[in-house]
């Protein structure tokens, strides 16, 4: 869910061992209390399980899933769609989804506390039917028409980390089909280590909600069709986590 602009960080271990875990985890992994924001775990299966309009996917569909990062939502996107093309700028972390692709599983550390580390296995649950998916490394800023339009493209807590989002958000237009589905999610955590605030939605036109500005970029070429809080949990440590919220789209393409 990364796409590695100004974020040399997403090609650490560290970095890779938390995303796996926050892929793959199990709740017990990820949150070992009995306390805490529970509703904030699994949330690469949900921006697929709770905003993909499966009704609405032809049998042969095919899905895009850009800032993949260690690729769950790629392979539940895999469920309902027959291809899925799932890229990150992160070397590190394509490696690890190609790595689940072909095997399945992969073993990797959860962080307790200083140096201790316990291991751990990621795992693909085994009715998902791996080789739908291809992970690629690639950049979201890139030229989208190496790409044919897809039924689906979802883009989770993406937008946030790109130097230039605005670019993405008029070339959506160019990646879904007519009446295609685009899923988004963001936190709207804009930093200028990662976006110039010259880029941040809205910021040229003086719209100060970057929730509400990314909707007047999309609404000429999209329908919205639904919109949600969807929170989620990063565990760094045994006693530290990153709680966040993103407000997560779902957009009709229009024509």
């Amino acid at each position: 869910m990364t796409n590695g602009a100004g974020a040399p960080d997403y090609e650490s271990e560290r970095i890779l061992n938390e995303y796996l875990l926050f892929h793959y985890g199990q709740p017990e992994e990820i949150l070992p209390y009995d306390f805490g924001p529970r509703e904030a775990l699994g949330f690469p299966l949900r921006t697929v399980k709770e905003c993909l309009r499966t009704a609405d996917l032809p049998a042969d569909a095919r899905a895009l899933d850009l800032g993949c990062a260690v690729g769950r939502s790629s392979f539940e996107l895999a469920r309902y769609c027959a291809e899925v093309l799932a890229i990150d700028f992160s070397a590190i972390f394509i490696q690890a989804a190609q790595t689940l692709q072909r095997v399945g599983k992969l073993e990797y550390k959860i962080k307790q506390i200083g140096s201790l580390e316990k291991p751990a296995v990621a795992n693909v649950p085994g009715e998902i039917d791996r080789n739908r998916v291809q992970f690629e490394i690639g950049d979201a800023h890139g030229n989208p028409h190496k790409f044919e339009p897809f039924d689906v493209v979802h883009a989770a807590n993406l937008l946030c980390r790109m130097a230039d989002p605005g670019l993405l958000l008029r070339r959506f237009k160019d990646l879904v089909k007519p009446g295609g589905q685009l899923i988004l999610a963001t936190p709207h955590t804009w930093l200028e280590e990662y976006t110039p605030a010259k880029n941040w939605p809205g910021a040229a036109d003086g719209v100060k909600d970057p929730s509400e500005a990314l909707k007047c970029d999309l609404l000429p070429n999209f329908e919205l069709l639904a919109e949600q809080d969807m929170p989620f949990l990063i565990r760094e440590h045994a006693r530290k986590f990153q709680w966040s919220v993103a407000r997560a789209t779902v957009w009709r393409r229009r024509g």
